[in-house]
């Protein structure tokens, strides 16, 4: 059995802060409201997505690992993760704001959760006017001054706020303080964690369960960075028919393509999967003498052994990820 560019059907989350745009401005299928988050490709435990499409429909992503290993994801990849995918990507829909929060490093995760801590990057797909992005603090604290702030819910007052518009780019280092805003839509891209410590969730109800969620401030206070940094947002250059660095971190690789017109990929030196995730537009791929397709608000998983890729388009913006 071949390989061949892969799609997986979406993990539909509902969320207390979820809105429709997942559904009115990506196309997604579902019935459900308040779905805040589109699973695109995860190994998460009960929560693995399976290829939609072609010889290899209803296969999960370990299962792909399992039967093609290092022709899947590469022998590097393989020989570092076995059948645990590395990464996990998700588009977020915030009617209302998310939580702040934060998530724990690999070390720390695996010794209290057996998981891969969170680093993760956000790319800003659409953002209403004043939109914002909660990231990092403005004002120095140490442990103490934060546990005064969360008594007397002024967190906020020390956080850096950033308005933010489509195109935006943000990492997220485990240890940062941080929250979606109300009005943003975004691609996430993210290690393999399902790991959150919730520390502010402005004392509101889930509607479903008629409680406030729980928070985390025990596990998080030895975890944050409270330190004040120069500069939040990601610079890049935006050059059209080349891959632009936007994120390259230990935990992935991040490139954005600006495509208008005929482009080919070559990864035979990449040792790796490539994930497309089309945040604007569409495109046709032809691989192998087969032609594919994308378009925004799809993801696309490139097989490590399909080493050539052609892209076509009149005007796309991809996401380029791997490991």
């Amino acid at each position: 059995m071949n390989l061949y560019p892969l799609k997986f059907t979406p993990l539909y989350k509902y969320r207390i802060w979820g809105g429709e745009k997942l559904k009115t401005v990506l196309n997604k299928d579902y019935t459900e409201e308040s779905i805040g988050e589109s699973w695109e490709i995860s190994v998460v435990e009960n929560d693995e997505t399976l290829v939609t499409e072609g010889s290899l429909k209803g296969k999960s992503l370990k299962a792909l690992i399992n039967e093609f290993k290092g022709d899947f994801v590469g022998n590097n990849v393989y020989e570092t993760f076995g059948d645990k995918f590395p990464l996990l990507i998700k588009f977020i829909d915030a009617k209302t704001p998310l939580s702040i929060q934060v998530h724990p490093s690999n070390e720390i995760a695996k010794e209290r959760h057996n998981s891969f801590g969170k680093n993760e990057m956000w790319y800003v797909m659409g953002a209403d006017k004043e939109a914002e992005l909660i990231v990092g603090f403005d004002e120095k604290i140490n442990q103490e001054d934060y546990k005064t702030h969360l008594e007397n819910n002024t967190i906020l007052n020390v956080m850096h706020h950033e308005i933010v518009e489509k195109g935006d780019t943000f990492y997220i280092p485990t240890g940062r303080v941080h929250a979606i805003g109300a009005g943003v839509l975004l691609a996430e891209i993210q290690q393999t964690s399902d790991i959150t410590y919730r520390i502010y969730d402005y004392d509101r109800v889930d509607a479903k369960t008629g409680e406030k969620r729980e928070l985390h401030n025990d596990l998080a206070i030895d975890v944050i960075d409270y330190e004040v940094h120069d500069a939040y947002k990601t610079d890049y250059k935006l050059e059209t028919n080349k891959s632009n660095t936007l994120v390259h971190s230990p935990y992935f690789k991040t490139n954005i393509i600006a495509l208008g017109g005929t482009m080919k990929k070559d990864y035979s030196n990449l040792d790796s999967f490539v994930i497309y995730v089309c945040v604007e537009g569409a495109a046709n791929l032809s691989c192998n003498g087969e032609r594919y397709n994308i378009k925004k608000g799809e993801t696309l998983l490139i097989p490590a052994s399909l080493s050539e890729i052609q892209l076509e388009s009149t005007g796309v913006k991809i996401l380029e990820a791997y490991y």
